[in-house]
C-alpha cells in the first residue's frame, strides 16, 4: 500500500514538472499546448544552459542542487518543487477524498480537474490571465462528471453535494443537469453583474469565463461556497 502511494506521488510530481514547463513557457494570446510550449529541451532561465536528465528529476534535483542552477548557481524558482509536490498530493488524496478507485472514471476526471486548477493558479499568478483552453477543458470535464454522477446515482435529495443533506434546503435536487446548468448560469450572472457595476475594476472577464465551468463541476448550491471562497482568496491576494 505504501509503495503504491509512493509510486502515485512520483508519477504526480512528474506531471507537476510538466505543468511547470507549460506555465513558464506559455505566452498570452498563444495556444497553451502548441509546439513552442511542450517541445524543446529544458534550460536554466538565467544562463540558458541546457539541463541534463538528472537535473530534471522532480523535487530531488532541486534538493540536491540546493535550489540553484548547477551551472551558474543562480537561485531557481520555488515554484518548481511546490507545484511538483502539490501535483503528487493531488494523485494521492483525490481518489481517497471522493471514495473512488484510482482508475475509475470519476477519480480520473477529478484528478484532471484539480491539475487544471493548479495550472490555472500558476498562470494567473504569473501573468494575470486564465487561458480560454483551460476554461473549455474544465467545462468539458464538468459535463462528463455530470453524466457519470447521473449514471452511478451520485445525486439526489440528500447526496451529490458537499453540503450533504443540507443541500435539500436549496431545492433543485430532482434533475442533475438542471441543477448544474442553473449553477453555471447563476455564477455567470452574478460575476457578470459585478463586472458591469464595477466596470471591470473589481473582477475581470477571466473570472467570468471560469465560473461557468465551475458551475458545471460543483452544481447548486455548492457554487455558492465556490463564490464565497473566491472572494476570500481574492481579498487575501490583494492585501499589501
Amino acid at each position: 500500500m505504501v509503495l503504491n502511494y509512493i509510486t502515485l506521488f512520483l508519477f504526480g510530481s512528474a506531471i507537476g514538472s510538466f505543468l511547470n514547463v507549460v506555465s513558464l513557457r506559455y505566452k498570452p494570446g498563444k495556444k497553451l499546448f502548441d509546439e513552442n510550449v511542450i517541445a524543446g529541451r529544458s534550460h536554466c532561465s538565467h544562463c540558458r544552459k541546457i539541463l541534463s536528465w538528472y537535473e530534471l528529476i522532480p523535487i530531488i534535483s532541486f534538493i540536491i542542487q540546493k535550489g540553484g542552477c548547477r551551472h551558474c548557481r543562480k537561485k531557481l524558482l520555488w515554484q518548481y518543487p511546490l507545484v511538483e509536490i502539490l501535483s503528487g498530493l493531488i494523485f494521492i488524496f483525490t481518489p481517497l477524498s471522493i471514495g473512488a478507485p484510482l482508475f475509475s472514471s470519476r477519480a480520473i476526471i477529478w484528478i484532471l480537474i484539480f491539475l487544471i486548477f493548479l495550472l490555472i493558479a500558476i498562470i494567473d499568478f504569473r501573468q494575470y490571465i486564465i487561458p480560454d483552453q483551460l476554461n473549455i477543458s474544465l467545462a468539458v470535464l464538468g459535463l462528463f462528471l455530470i453524466n457519470i454522477k447521473e449514471r452511478v446515482g451520485d445525486f439526489g435529495m440528500f447526496n451529490g453535494s458537499f453540503l450533504e443533506h443540507y443541500a435539500a434546503l436549496f431545492g433543485l435536487r430532482e434533475n442533475i443537469w438542471l441543477n448544474h446548468f442553473f449553477a453555471a448560469l447563476l455564477g455567470m450572472f452574478f460575476f457578470g453583474l459585478i463586472i458591469f457595476l464595477s466596470r471591470s475594476r473589481a473582477m475581470g472577464w477571466g473570472d467570468f469565463k471560469l465560473i461557468g465551468p465551475l458551475g458545471f463541476i460543483f452544481g447548486w448550491p455548492d457554487i455558492l461556497m465556490i463564490i464565497f471562497l473566491s472572494f476570500i482568496v481574492g481579498s487575501i491576494c490583494v492585501l499589501p
